[in-house]
């Protein structure tokens, strides 16, 4: 009987047909789309809580910066990293590791008592998820037929959607509700128990699965791009706040040898034929680098403006968090409205759709600029400033990555893929770094609290500066698209499917 038992399990758990999938598929889709929704939320639940985190724990406008950007610099540092280890260890390890360390993170971050020690959690919770989100498309191709990726693909891409639509929401509502006591602390203690079942849920579902041909870790290359990275952020988010001292300026300017190091170092491994972070081969396309540089700076652009207007409307109008965060949420409900539209129609005209979507964001910064300048800052005119920067991203950000992901051989899917999610990452947090600078360093450095006596107008005009340079940013998106194909590949089956 046992014998009979095993032979029945093999033959449930066996891929069917030629397509080789196991029955238990969709159940498996239902984790890799939960674990989307948990990243895409958590990304975004922080930051209308922010300023609470500010007053409650205080560490200056910084703290705020690095809660952010910690986040997502760590993503984009580790994403890379996290898919080989998926591809050496097994997917099913990697992505059980990272789960267990976000919610472990999210805990930490909960009940933190001062604000170094929130910060380091949510680098840990961004690192964490660089193990988790890699592993999601290694296991729709295993799992799911050619046929049905377009439908897997779109499932967890609406779950983030979704979770970037609840996060302000939700992060403003447990703000203001403040259950048992805990304040801001429920935006975070909420991911325990949720990643204490998705956790559970993965152990029994997911599959095991490793790549046929397992690369090599470069780990040197993982450890350059780090500390070029960190000599890049920490200057530009500490450097305002003290001042520009003389060490911020050295970094900046070892920062620009790192990278440089970094590239040399990626081409020497390449050329002795030695698995690299990132191939050097991807920025021979004129089309990859044209379209990566534009989506690095989309990202720069759209991350710090809900960031600087979040600020705004909590600390320079003493908005609530709820009533913030209501407004905040038409940033993704833009995206989440146009973006079925762009992904569709787009790539057949990518110079048209990412031209378009950026010069809808340059009129929302400059029209929050101009509502804010003018007083003009009620809840419809901030609903619609934040909604058409929404929409904004949505007719650039899938026309962007349907171009990249086409200009790549099949070979080069895999670290493509990769390098693209790093960039998005990495520009939001420089973004936040950037942009955010300006925005703080016009406000100077209060004494007292952050917002300690400062009146509403240094907040608009503070705000005005900040969303110039970014209109400035989403200029160069326009430029740069220039060189993009003007026409591209008909929409594709799996495209059609979303």
């Amino acid at each position: 009987m046992a014998i009979a038992e095993d032979v029945r399990r093999e033959a449930e758990e066996r891929p069917a047909g030629s397509g080789g999938l196991s029955r238990r598929r969709w159940a498996v889709l239902g984790v890799l789309g939960a674990a989307s929704f948990f990243d895409g939320l958590d990304a975004n639940i922080v930051a209308v809580a922010l300023p609470s985190i500010q007053r409650d724990l205080g560490g200056g406008f910084a703290t705020a910066q690095w809660a952010v950007a910690g986040y997502s610099l760590a993503t984009a540092v580790l994403l890379i990293t996290g898919g080989r280890l998926g591809d050496i260890h097994g997917t099913r390890r990697v992505f059980l590791i990272g789960v267990a360390g976000f919610t472990l993170a999210s805990g930490v971050v909960a009940a933190a008592p001062w604000p170094e020690l929130l910060v380091g959690g949510r680098v840990a919770q961004g690192s964490m998820v660089a193990l988790m989100l890699p592993q999601s498309m290694a296991v729709i191709r295993q799992q799911f037929r050619p046929e049905e990726w377009g439908l897997a693909s779109a499932v967890t891409g609406l779950a983030i959607s979704a979770g970037s639509i609840g996060g302000p929401v939700v992060g403003g509502l447990l703000t203001d509700l403040d259950l048992f006591g805990t304040g801001w602390r429920a935006v975070f203690w909420i991911n325990v128990p949720i990643g204490a079942v998705l956790l559970a849920c993965a152990f029994r579902v997911l599959p095991e699965g490793r790549a046929e041909q397992r690369p090599a870790l470069d780990l040197s290359g993982a450890v350059w791009v780090a500390l070029a990275s960190l000599s890049l952020m920490f200057p530009l988010v500490q450097g305002p706040e003290q001042g520009w001292p003389v060490w911020s300026l050295v970094l900046l300017a070892a920062s620009v040898g790192l990278w440089l190091y970094f590239a040399a170092h990626q081409r020497r491994r390449s050329a002795e034929g030695v698995d690299v972070l990132i191939p050097p081969t991807l920025f021979r396309k004129r089309t990859f680098t044209a379209g990566l540089a534009a989506a690095l700076l989309t990202f720069s652009g759209a991350t710090s403006f809900t960031f600087l207007l979040t600020y705004y409307l909590q600390f320079g109008l003493a908005w609530s968090s709820t009533r913030t965060s209501l407004a905040v949420a038409a940033v993704p409900v833009g995206i989440a409205l146009v973006f079925q539209v762009a992904w569709k129609f787009g790539p057949a005209r990518p110079r048209l759709f990412v031209t378009a979507g950026a010069l809808t964001m340059l009129a929302a910064c400059l029209g929050t600029a101009a509502l804010a300048s003018a007083g003009r800052t009620g809840f419809v005119p901030v609903l619609a400033a934040a909604f058409l920067m929404g929409a904004g991203t949505g007719l650039s950000s899938p026309v962007l990555t349907s171009v990249l992901l086409g200009s790549l051989s099949p070979s080069e899917t895999g670290a493509g893929a990769g390098v693209i999610n790093a960039a998005t990452q990495f520009g939001s947090a420089v973004g936040i770094a950037v942009i955010g600078a300006a925005f703080f360093g016009g406000l100077g450095k209060p004494v007292g609290g952050p917002a300690a006596g400062i009146p509403a107008d240094a907040y608009a005009d503070a705000l005005g500066v900040a969303l110039l340079c970014s209109a400035c940013v989403f200029a160069l998106v326009v430029a740069v698209a220039r060189a993009l194909p003007g026409r591209g590949a008909e929409t594709t089956r799996s495209q059609a499917a979303l």
